[in-house]
């Protein structure tokens, strides 16, 4: 339902689903995170925070790590952003979407490109079908002048399976490209 949109119908659903008696630790940190995703596109992004920040309180681990670090770095709080992606990076500096959390947190809310492209690189190397991942070194290809690379990152990033909580979008993806061919 998520991934269709239907984000009121999905949160039905997942409050509903958070009373079952048999919800293994592994469900309730999913349906945490499935539950803060629904509010965050719901455009209640203090909720899908604060449900979060609870849900690490009770069940920290690399999913709530990888989402509320994103969430972070979307509402813009840069000093909370590089604070709690640190502490992900601490939990498992090996989790390709920590890292790709950490390049956004220096790419986008520190401009400090140069740093984040050690994080996205890293990220890549973990897990080279990354959306947003091949979307910024794609743009690092492009201001390097290596189009061929960055129409092969556009592409790959293209064919990926898109979630609610991708930065870059398939119109976003078209739009670098077009930029690239000079459409």
């Amino acid at each position: 339902l998520t991934r269709d949109g239907e984000y009121e119908k999905a949160r039905e659903i997942l409050f509903q689903a958070q009373k079952a008696p048999d919800l293994s630790l592994e469900k309730k940190q999913q349906l945490y995170v499935n539950y803060g995703a629904v509010l965050w596109k719901l455009g209640n992004k203090e909720g899908a925070i604060r449900n979060l920040e609870a849900a690490h309180e009770k069940y920290p681990c690399g999913i709530i790590y990888q989402t509320l670090g994103y969430l972070y770095v979307e509402n813009g709080d840069k000093e909370k952003a590089l604070s709690y992606n640190e502490e992900a990076l601490d939990y498992d500096h090996e989790d390709p979407i920590v890292l790709d959390n950490m390049g956004q947190t220096y790419y986008r809310l520190f401009n400090d490109k140069q740093k984040a492209l050690t994080y996205f690189k890293k990220a890549n190397e973990l897990r080279a079908i990354q959306i947003d991942t091949l979307y910024f070194l794609a743009k690092y290809d492009i201001e390097n002048g290596d189009h061929q690379a960055a129409l092969e990152k556009i592409d790959k990033a293209l064919g990926g399976n898109f979630s609610p909580l991708n930065y870059a979008t398939e119109e976003m993806l078209n739009q670098l490209k077009a930029q690239i061919k000079g459409e």
